[in-house]
């Protein structure tokens, strides 16, 4: 179902965003089909990839770029999409002391680094490195930008009365979360800016597929979670060119598309969302957030599922009118009695016992394109032959840089440089400011 979801969008000169959680299997299906299908675009659009385990393969992209973080509640909604992210139980505990106050930490970071310079050092990796400085210069240096007072204040105040297991409990969690994306590769990645995430920018329209490793999920999934927030900020808008998100095994993020898919239809912008089982939305999202991705989807396609998903699936495909009939035999007479009643047009015993290439669901439909038999159970036929010999003539797909390890590495260092630099020269500044200020009271 993915594989032709993507293909015929690109058919359609619609503009991509693929999360490619088994990369690269749909990056190579959407860059082949891309190649084929550049005259569909008014502007032929470009590809990008987003990828850490191949950095050869890789495009650059800053996440937390300062052209695209116009008020600190965009540094807020960052914050808060990595944080949970990279500590999921959080999300049942959204409002608590303990979770509010790192994600307000983190904000204050990103909100310091865009106003610092003219952004000059407004990037994840520098984040993560600016928050492994020593409270007692921190502070103080975060605290020249005025904005983020507010922010910072019970920080401060804990540091002042020298409360350190309070700030300690406030402060840890971000840097421990945080700290398991120190990676050459990641940093490397996210400190480029090769591209910007508006995929649907009528002047620059992308295609752009993030791919993930199931064995590095927690880690590449928080980045990518970001990845994924940053860009539905830039999509959702009037004017923009009609856009098509895919996200394979959608759940291994953490990311609320409920807000989207609601709103973003009247903005030409189509969401596909795959799922194993709604119980893993459930797990990941809880079960109300998870109820409303489920009932904000106007159309559901489903193959073989079992237990609560069964349910929730015959109910949402109705009841019919159904024929019964039977037989009574006694010693004098034999009857037939035939009926009808009201059923569930699929038992959930039946979409629990689907074939492979079986199908349920239902359709949505418009004003101008009515369906009039939306719920449906198919099988869906693919011509194996024809996309294996299609699979076998694909273009690999293309090194974009050659990158060596002394690369990675001299980007690694040069980062930590730049904030340990950072952090030195205004501290000094604020010692300074601080001794002339003391000065100044002694000679009165």
């Amino acid at each position: 179902m993915i594989r032709h979801v993507i293909t015929q969008h690109i058919e359609k000169g619609f503009t991509c965003y693929i999360y490619d959680f088994k990369f690269p299997d749909l990056t190579l299906l959407a860059y082949n089909t891309a190649l084929k299908n550049r005259d569909k675009y008014p502007v032929p659009p470009k590809f990008y990839i987003i990828n850490f385990d191949d950095l050869s393969r890789s495009h650059r992209c800053n996440l937390i770029s300062p052209d695209t973080m116009f008020d600190v509640t965009d540094a807020t909604e960052a914050s808060r999409t990595i944080m949970l992210a990279l500590n999921r139980e959080w999300l049942k505990k959204q409002g608590e002391f303990f979770t509010e106050s790192p994600i307000n930490f983190v904000t204050a970071l990103f909100w310091f680094l865009k106003k610092y310079d003219g952004g000059r050092y407004c990037t994840l990796p520098h984040a993560i490195e600016l928050a492994l400085v020593e409270y007692e210069k921190l502070f103080p240096v975060i605290s020249m930008v005025g904005e983020l007072e507010a922010l910072i204040n019970p920080f401060a105040s804990a540091l002042a009365r020298g409360a350190a297991e309070q700030l300690e409990g406030q402060v840890a969690s971000a840097k421990i979360g945080l700290a398991r994306l120190v990676s050459p590769a990641i940093y490397y990645i996210l400190s480029g800016n090769d591209f910007t995430l508006d995929i649907n920018n009528p002047k620059s329209p992308k295609i752009v597929a993030v791919g993930n490793n199931p064995s590095k999920t927690q880690v590449y999934g928080a980045v990518l979670s970001l990845c994924t927030e940053r860009m539905l900020k830039l999509v959702n808008r009037k004017g923009r060119l009609k856009s098509s998100l895919v996200f394979d095994e959608y759940p291994t993020l953490v990311c609320d598309l409920g807000p989207h898919i609601s709103t973003a239809r009247s903005n030409l912008s189509a969401t596909t969302l795959g799922i194993q089982d709604f119980s893993q939305v459930k797990k990941e999202y809880g079960r109300d957030q998870a109820e409303v991705i489920m009932n904000v989807c106007g159309n559901i396609i489903s193959g073989q599922v079992l237990g609560d998903t069964a349910k929730q699936l015959s109910e949402r495909l109705g009841k019919i009118m159904q024929d019964r009939e039977s037989l009574s035999i006694n010693s004098n007479d034999t009857s037939i009695n035939r009926s009808t009643q009201l059923d569930a047009a699929l038992q959930p015993a039946r979409i629990a016992n689907l074939s492979s290439g079986e199908f349920v669901g239902a359709v949505a439909d418009e004003p101008l394109q009515k369906i009039p038999l939306k719920a449906f159970h198919c099988e869906i036929i693919n011509d194996v032959e024809s996309i294996n010999a299609e699979i076998k003539d694909y273009k690999d797909l293309p090194v974009i840089r050659n990158v060596s390890n002394e690369d990675i590495q001299r980007n690694y260092f040069q980062i930590k440089r730049d904030i340990r630099e950072l952090v030195e020269a205004e501290y000094a500044k604020i010692e300074r400011l601080t001794g002339q200020m003391r000065a100044h009271v002694d000679k009165k």
